[in-house]
Parts: structure tokens; C-alpha cells; sequence
């Protein structure tokens, strides 16, 4: 295969020999010029005169005295323009991100040499010229028609009279500005080469001759500037394409013009080709072309993998060498692209590569949205933005949280770990700045910022630090990815610096921070870091626009996709479409059959092309193949074969996990209840109702010592509302029994009326067990928090109610730690444990000990003996067996009555309602338990039998097969439930 840049270097050496010293050969990009020395050095073994190389906007900024402006400081400009021409109180905020639209129309505007005058007339004088169109051609004056057909001046709505109202002014605000940036010596892209082309002699040119190579699509002012370098005898020009696109469709009948060959057939009749057209004829030669169809965007990176490990493996295989020659890896790959539509896939593409491939080049440069510096910046902007209150200065734990974990905090700050464990014991989502500062480095990040300069200073400020990682880690400096790294935190300083000075000088001065936030997310996200490696070696990996001019045999392009080539929707533009099209702008039709002669000119000279593209609808992608891989299928003079990749399917299915209890598992849970060796340890009926309800989730949380860990959440539970209630009644009645333990009526009635001390008691609550700060301070409640202190705060006075109906009564405790020793057999013999638990509150009237259980949630069950309590089910009343628990134990502490209670707060609004547990079968009369003793045998006996089968080495730890008791388990995860 000979290469379009080998046939160039050929000709050319053959035209002008040796001394190229006087000639610049003009490339659209920089990319061709490294191959093309490699082949133009080939064509002799003497040494010779290179000549200079240069990409079209490299060689246009030479010519002009202006030098490019910052886009930043161009928008900025621009609203000072603005301003003055309409005399409008818009923001800069509101300005900017349609500032960049205008400039861009400009730029627009100026490269295609649009008389601004006549296009930014008034709408009216417009419609008038339509008399006088020599200056259009058919085609432009029917789009003109066309848009006077759609915009009816007459007819005026509020968005039209906006829009005449700015247009009418856009002619004035493009003369102003061009003059305030020549005064400043800037210019934007197009004033720059409209300024060259105005300006332009020929005589005074550098090099004597200028080679274009590789270009298709021209605007005005290049087409102006080759033909004035033409006239001069300065100028020869090399196009790629094949007669495929252009010559043989005109052959046809009836004649019609590809889509790929557009430009280049137009550029042919003005600036002949010095290559003949015999030297364009290879799409229709020899291919094995592949069209494969893949489930997913990172199949086809997978499917790379194998795909280059085999040909790599059937290369050296076949490779024909001399006896004793060895071959060598790779020596072809440099025939090899890989070209990524959707350049996303790049990371997956890289972890993809075999490690038979030794030599990669990379063409794209490396996002610098995915490296670590881009989430550390755009961590510490959130935390100090939304993140901070202002009024209240507090951090939310969320942006707080964000920081304390990102890696290079944890480089530089040793308590960083700590700092967010101890906010997550805490419960702390909305730290003062005051505790974060735990050393010098955590005290430079949690100061808060005011104002956009002193926003950017803090960002370069702790950019630097990061600086001192990469500084300590010199020795690591050959890995590719430290490298990336490294000059990512340049880039990034860089570009933040770059924000602060515009805001030094006044350009950036009234922007809100809320902008500055977009802008630099906007300049972080469109940053690419360039890869460092030798393009001419190995196999290379490349976006669409880096492949112009480039040719490989062997090709494999990912992601071509509809909306990935071409890319999906236009530009947006103020200028519309018709008016673009009636004055020789670009177009969406430009950009299509520019990617369509991408494509083309990509696989004309390829020996084997595989096309891949992703199937599945997600997002914008409908995963459908691109309209140009459906258009060479019906063109192709060669076969393709279709094929498809599909994932490998391994069905999983959930086995029933049941484990046996070893010696050793035995030995360790005797050894943790053994009161003899833990005094403290003890069986609670959290653990035992565990167990009843699923031995393996008992096996993972008490045998195991699994537990969901801690989290930070502004959101209350179920759980952490009852314990919020329960604290909160705890503090009443702390109070209450100050000075005694009697509760009285009108102690009752008093604190009923006295709404701001009961939401006071809720207030410390909250404080306590939720915000966790000191009783001092106010809580800062959101919406959701105050509505559950509102809630909490009714239910306190429902319990008062209640309370109001039974007093007096004598208050004995409030969550009360019990315990009871019992003895069980076990294989290794007697063992001493414990049962016990926090008993809510225990009160006395008469003879009766009350041990009432407060429950926020739920619904009350009437059990239809004991042994339903012990025997798994879907409503086992696990709430009345933690409640028989308790009066088990207290029977043997006391000489009274012990009567269970269960109330539940939110049903306890009628007159009628009793806390007392009743027990009996459904439709017959039900016994209330005013005396535990009666059943407290048969519990007993039970309890001793569910202790000693935990115990029981034959019995397993089973899952359960109610599998409604998995939906909000903590280890469902495990068990695959």
C-alpha cells in the first residue's frame, strides 16, 4: 500500500530535488508533518534541505501583526460592547455563555467574508435589497426568499421583537468591537484571517513556494489566499480523494454528486491536482471489509483486545523470514489505527491493549476531566460554593465529605481519615469550619472563601501543595499515568491562574461566582493533556480529525455510530439558517459532507476495515450504525461481512446458603457470651428475635460481628426517629421526677400547656441524638427535620395524654439496663450467659409494675400463645417478644405485678386505647396480661430451649424463606437475596 503523504513526498522530490529549503509545506493540521518527513527522507539517501513545515492557522498567524485573543478576555470585551451599543443592565453572568454564540458568528462571519453591512442590515432594508441581488447567486437568493417566507416582519411577537431589536444593532456591536480589538492588538480566529487576506502581498512572502497538502472543505478567505498565491506562481496543491466519490457517481445515470466528493470536486476545477487521477483509484481494490455489532460501548473496547492480540499472534506466525532471522513484535503495527468516533472510550480502549502490543502512539490527548486534580478542584469549588452557608458558617458533610476522602487529601493530611470518621460517628452534616482545621493543610482547605478572586487565589494556593506529592515521587516518574498527572496539576494551575488575572485586570470583575463555577468547569472539561511517545512507531490510537492525510492498512474504527459520525445536531448560531446559507456561511450540510469525506478518504486506501458500533438506545445514542457505514453497505464494490458480538451470559443463580457450626465457631461463640470471661456480654432480644427471623443474619451480626457501617444522612429513619422520641420522653420525665418520683395530674396538665418547653425537649433531643452538638448551640433544621420535630413534638403530648388518664402513678425508671443469668448446656458444657436489655420505662400504680415500651411505627399483634412467639413466621410479634422479656427478667427482680405494655404512640388518640398486651386466638375472647407470672413457665422454658439451639452444634445457620424480612436487611449483599 502506498500512502497519499508517500506519493506527495515522491512527487515532490521529483519536482524539486534536494534544497526544500525555501518551501513550507502547508498541512490542515500538525499530525501529517511527522510522517510525511519520514517518507519525504526516504526518497534518497543523501541528505537534504528540509522544508518548513506548518499547519493553515499556524501559517495565517504568522502573517498578521495581531496576536489571538483569550476567548475569556474576547466575551468580555464583547459585553462592554455590548453595553454601550444597547445600552442594557444584562449581567455578564447572563451575557457570556451567549457572548461565546455571537463571537462565533463573527468568527463565522469574517472567514467566509460576509459583507457584515448587508447581513446585519435591518430586517426591512433587507427584504428591500432582495431587488437589487446581484451579489447573491439562485441558490442563496432562495434561501433569502425562504426566510422572509418563515420570519413575516409584520407579524411581530414579543420574541420576534426581541430579536429584530438585536439584530438591528448586531452591525454596530461588529464594527465596535473589531475596532477595540485591533486598538488592543487581538483579534479572534476570523478577524485574524480576514485582516491577513485584506492586508495580503505576495511578494513579501517568507518562502518562494507554498505546498498545500491534504485540505478539502475551504472557506472564502482560504480559497481567496490560495488563489492569490496561484496567481502568484507561488502555490502547488496536492488533494486526497478517489474517483470512487468523485469521478464515477458524475458517470452515472442519471449523474449525481457524493456527498464526500462535494468540496473536492470544486476544489479540483479551481486548483488543479499535481498527482494524477490515475493515483486515486484504490477504494475498489482488494478489501476485506467488517461491519460488527456490539451490546455496548465498552464491548468493542474488549473485543480490541482479542481482536489485536490474535492478528499480532497470526502475524508473527505466517511472517515469512530468512533462516535465522527472528521476528520482531510490532514491526507492523505502525500499519495500524485504531480510531475512536466517541472519544470516551479512550480509557477503556487503553486498559484494553494486549500485552503484546509494546508500542502504542496516542494521537488524542488525555481528558482532563478524568484525572484526579479535575475532581479535587471541582471538590473544594462545591464545598466552598453551595457547600458553605454563609449565615450560619457551616460546611454541609456532603462537600465536606467529597474533600476529606479525595486521595491527594489523604497524601497530605495525616488526620484526614480521622476527621471523617469521627463526622460520621457524630452525625455531624453540618460541621463548622472551626472543627475541620485539624492541621496546617486541613485548616488552608476548610477556611471559607468570599468572592470570586478570593475563590481562585485558594484553588492555586492549594494546587501548589498538591505539587509537593509529585515533587516526593520523582523515582515514579516513568509511569505514563504519573506523568499525565503531573502535567494535569500544571495545566490546571494554569487555567485557574489565567481566570484570577482576568479578574486582577477587571475583565472577570463582576462575574458571579456561580459563573466562575461554569467557566472553570467549562476550561477544565475541555482540556486534553497530551500523551509523549514517537508517532511514527507502533500502533496508533486517534479521534477522526487526527487521522487527515494519515493512511493505514489496517483499520479499526470504534463507536461509528449515527451521532457520533457525523456528529449529532448543529451549531447553535444567532444567525439563522437561511440567512447562513444565503450568504456562503457554513452550514450543517458542510459539517456532514466533511465527515462523510473522513470516512471515505480514511478507509480508500485500507486493506482490512473493521467498523464497529454500539447497538443498545441509551442517552442521545439510538444505536443505530452511522448513516455512512448504511451508505457503503449499498455502494461497497466489496463484500462486507456482518457480524456481532454478544456478551457472555453466566445466569446466577442463588443458592441457599447454610452454615454448619464448626468446632471452632462453637468454641468462639462460647468464649464471647461466657459472663465468666465477658461480664458484659449478654444476649439482647434485638439478637434473639434476629435469630427467629433468620439464623444467618444472627450468624453475620453476632457471630460474625458484622455491621452496616456508619453513615452520615439527613435523613431520619424509622429507627432514628423512635430513638429521637424515646430521648426526648426520657427528658420529660427526668424532669418531672426531679424532686420525686410521683407523677401528678396537674404536673401534667401544666406541661401539656406549655408548647415552647415541650418543643424544647424535642430541640435537645435532636441536639443529642442527631445533630450531636452541644446543647448551646441552635439546631439547624431543614424542611424534612422540622416537619419530624413537629411529629415527634405531637407525639410527646399524645404520651402526656395518655400519661394524664393513668396518673398518678410512681415512675420507677427510664431506659434501664436489665440483665438475668441462665445457665444452658452446650458441647462443651455448662455455660453461664446473660439476657437483658434497656427497658423504655417502668412505672407502678397499686400492685402493678408497668413496663411500657414506646413504639413510634407498626401495627399491634395479639399472639395466640407463647409458642408463637418462639416459632418463625411472617407476623411473628417480635415487639411483644422483646416486651415478655423484659417481665421475664423483672418477676425475679421484684415482689409485683409485672404487666407488659406496648404503646404505640401514633394510634393512641382515642379514649378508649390500652397499652396492655392481650393474648388469645382470632374471634375468641383475648386475655390481657396484667400478670406475667401465669405465662412467665412457659416462656422461660421456651427461651431456655432457643438459647441452647443456638448453641446446638446440628442446628445450622440457615437463611430464612420469608424473604420480605430480606428487603431492608444489612447483609442482603451477602446472601445475594
Amino acid at each position: 500500500m502506498e500512502t497519499f503523504l508517500q506519493l506527495v513526498a515522491k512527487d515532490l522530490y521529483a519536482k524539486i530535488g534536494n534544497d526544500l529549503s525555501h518551501t513550507a509545506i502547508v498541512f490542515p493540521n500538525k499530525r501529517a508533518r511527522l510522517f510525511f518527513n519520514e517518507y519525504l527522507a526516504a526518497e534518497t539517501d543523501r541528505p537534504l534541505w528540509s522544508p518548513a513545515y506548518v499547519s493553515i492557522s499556524e501559517l495565517f498567524r504568522q502573517l498578521s501583526p495581531l496576536k489571538l485573543g483569550d476567548p475569556i478576555r474576547l466575551v468580555c470585551e464583547l459585553y462592554k460592547v455590548f453595553r454601550e451599543e444597547t445600552h442594557s443592565e444584562e449581567p455578564l453572568d447572563d451575557f457570556y455563555f451567549w457572548g461565546e454564540l455571537l463571537i462565533s458568528d463573527f468568527d463565522d462571519v469574517d472567514k467566509n467574508l460576509v459583507e457584515a453591512d448587508r447581513l446585519f442590515n435591518n430586517l426591512q432594508d433587507l427584504k428591500n435589497i432582495m431587488d437589487d441581488h446581484d451579489f447573491l447567486d439562485k441558490e442563496q437568493e432562495e434561501a433569502i426568499r425562504q426566510f422572509f417566507h418563515n420570519f413575516s416582519i409584520e407579524k411581530r411577537t414579543e420574541l420576534k421583537n426581541k430579536f429584530i431589536s438585536l439584530w438591528d444593532k448586531l452591525g454596530d456591536i461588529y464594527r465596535h468591537f473589531r475596532a477595540n480589538l485591533a486598538e488592543a492588538g487581538i483579534a479572534y480566529e476570523g478577524m485574524m484571517y480576514r485582516n491577513v487576506i485584506e492586508q495580503l502581498d505576495t511578494d513579501r512572502l517568507r518562502y518562494d513556494r507554498y505546498v498545500f497538502v491534504g485540505f478539502n472543505v475551504l472557506n472564502k478567505v482560504e480559497t481567496r489566499f490560495f488563489k492569490l498565491l496561484q496567481d502568484a506562481g507561488k502555490a502547488l496543491f496536492y488533494w486526497d480523494y478517489d474517483v470512487f466519490y468523485t469521478t464515477l457517481p458524475r458517470l452515472q445515470h442519471p449523474p449525481y454528486t457524493h456527498e464526500a466528493g462535494e468540496f473536492i470536486l470544486r476544489n479540483l476545477s479551481m486548483f488543479p491536482n499535481q498527482l494524477p487521477e490515475t493515483a486515486f483509484d484504490t477504494l475498489r481494490k482488494p478489501k476485506k471489509v467488517r461491519y460488527i455489532s456490539a451490546p455496548t460501548e465498552n464491548a468493542q473496547a474488549r473485543f480490541l483486545n482479542e481482536e489485536l492480540r490474535l492478528n499480532e499472534e497470526s502475524r508473527m506466525k505466517n511472517q515469512e523470514l530468512p533462516c535465522g532471522v527472528t521476528a520482531q513484535p510490532n514491526s507492523r503495527l505502525k500499519d495500524t489505527a485504531v480510531v475512536l468516533c466517541n472519544e470516551a472510550l479512550l480509557l477503556p480502549v487503553l486498559h484494553s491493549i494486549p500485552q503484546e502490543v509494546k508500542n502504542v502512539n496516542i494521537t488524542m490527548g488525555f481528558p482532563l476531566a478524568q484525572t484526579p486534580v479535575f475532581s479535587f478542584i471541582n471538590a473544594l469549588t462545591e464545598m466552598q460554593t453551595i457547600g458553605y452557608h454563609a449565615g450560619t458558617g457551616r460546611y454541609t458533610y456532603e462537600t465536606v465529605l467529597a474533600v476529606l476522602k479525595h486521595p491527594y487529601t489523604r497524601r497530605l493530611s495525616p488526620k484526614a481519615e480521622a476527621l471523617e470518621k469521627q463526622l460520621t460517628v457524630d452525625n455531624r452534616f453540618y460541621p463548622l469550619p472551626s472543627e475541620l482545621k485539624q492541621d496546617a493543610f486541613l485548616e488552608q482547605v476548610f477556611t471559607p472563601q468570599n468572592g470570586i478572586a478570593a475563590l481562585c487565589g485558594y484553588l492555586t494556593g492549594l494546587l501548589r501543595e498538591v505539587a509537593v506529592i509529585y515533587r516526593q515521587e520523582e523515582e515514579e516518574s516513568e509511569d505514563i499515568f504519573n506523568q499525565l498527572y503531573r502535567e494535569s496539576l500544571f495545566k490546571s494551575y494554569t487555567l485557574v491562574n489565567r481566570l484570577l488575572n482576568l479578574i486582577e485586570t477587571g475583565d472577570l470583575a463582576d462575574v458571579r461566582t456561580e459563573t466562575l463555577k461554569r467557566l472553570l468547569n467549562r476550561l477544565l472539561t475541555s482540556a486534553n493533556i497530551p500523551f509523549h511517545g514517537e508517532p511514527a512507531i507502533g500502533m496508533q490510537i486517534m479521534g477522526v480529525l487526527e487521522t487527515r492525510n494519515l493512511d493505514f492498512r489496517n483499520l479499526i474504527i470504534l463507536s461509528l455510530n449515527e451521532g457520533q459520525l457525523p456528529k449529532a445536531g448543529g451549531e447553535s448560531s444567532f444567525i439563522p439558517y437561511n440567512l447562513r446559507k444565503a450568504f456562503g456561511m457554513t452550514t450543517i450540510e458542510h459539517k456532514n459532507a466533511v465527515y462523510a469525506y473522513y470516512f471515505y478518504r480514511l478507509i480508500q486506501r485500507a486493506e482490512h476495515v473493521t467498523l464497529l458500533y454500539n447497538t443498545s438506545s441509551d442517552g442521545l445514542n439510538r444505536g443505530e450504525m452511522s448513516r455512512f457505514m448504511l451508505q457503503f453497505l449499498i455502494e461497497s464494490p466489496h463484500p462486507i461481512s456482518r457480524e456481532y458480538l454478544e456478551a457472555g451470559q453466566s445466569p446466577q443463580h442463588n443458592r441457599h446458603i447454610d452454615i454448619a457450626k464448626t468446632p471452632e465457631m462453637l468454641q468462639q461463640m462460647y468464649d464471647a457470651y461466657d459472663i465468666h470471661r465477658h461480664p458484659k456480654a449478654f444476649f439482647s432480644p434485638s439478637a434473639l428475635n434476629a435469630y427467629l427471623d433468620c439464623r444467618l443474619r444472627f450468624y453475620y451480626r453476632y457471630v460474625m460481628g458484622l455491621k452496616a457501617p456508619d453513615e452520615v444522612s439527613a435523613e431520619i429513619d424509622s429507627a432514628l426517629f423512635g430513638t429521637i422520641f424515646h430521648y426526648a420522653a426520657e427528658l420529660v420525665y427526668k424532669d418531672l421526677t426531679a424532686n420525686g418520683k410521683e407523677i401528678r395530674k396537674e404536673d401534667l396538665e401544666y406541661l401539656l400547656k406549655n408548647e415552647v418547653k415541650l418543643q424544647d425537649y424535642v430541640d435537645r433531643a435532636f441536639k443529642e441524638k442527631f445533630f450531636h452538638v452541644p446543647s448551646t448551640e441552635q439546631p439547624e433544621y431543614n424542611g424534612t427535620q422540622l416537619i419530624h420535630s413537629k411529629v415527634i413534638a405531637s407525639y410527646l403530648r399524645q404520651l402526656l395524654r395518655n400519661d394524664l388518664q393513668y396518673a398518678p402513678f410512681r415512675m420507677e425508671g427510664m431506659e434501664q439496663d436489665v440483665k438475668e443469668a441462665m445457665e444452658i448446656d452446650t458441647p462443651q458444657g455448662k455455660l453461664t450467659l446473660q439476657i437483658g436489655g434497656t427497658i423504655d420505662r417502668l412505672d407502678s400504680k397499686g400492685d402493678t409494675l408497668r413496663i411500657v415500651d414506646y413504639k413510634t411505627g407498626g401495627t399491634p399483634k395479639t399472639p395466640e400463645n407463647i409458642e408463637q412467639l418462639f416459632t418463625p413466621a411472617e407476623n411473628r410479634p417480635n415487639y411483644i417478644f422483646q416486651t415478655f422479656l423484659y417481665a421475664a427478667i423483672m418477676c425475679r427482680k421484684q415482689s409485683l405485678k409485672v404487666a407488659p405494655s406496648l404503646l404505640y404512640i401514633h394510634r393512641a388518640a382515642s379514649d378508649s386505647y390500652s397499652p396492655v398486651i392481650e393474648m388469645g386466638a382470632p374471634r375468641q375472647p383475648k386475655l390481657p396480661v396484667n400478670n406475667f407470672a401465669f405465662f412467665e413457665d412457659d416462656f422461660r422454658e421456651r427461651l431456655h430451649s432457643l438459647l441452647q439451639e443456638i448453641f446446638n452444634p446440628e442446628e445450622t445457620f440457615s437463611q430464612t424463606e420469608d424473604t420480605k424480612k430480606c428487603e431492608y436487611c444489612d447483609f442482603k449483599r451477602l446472601c445475594k437475596r
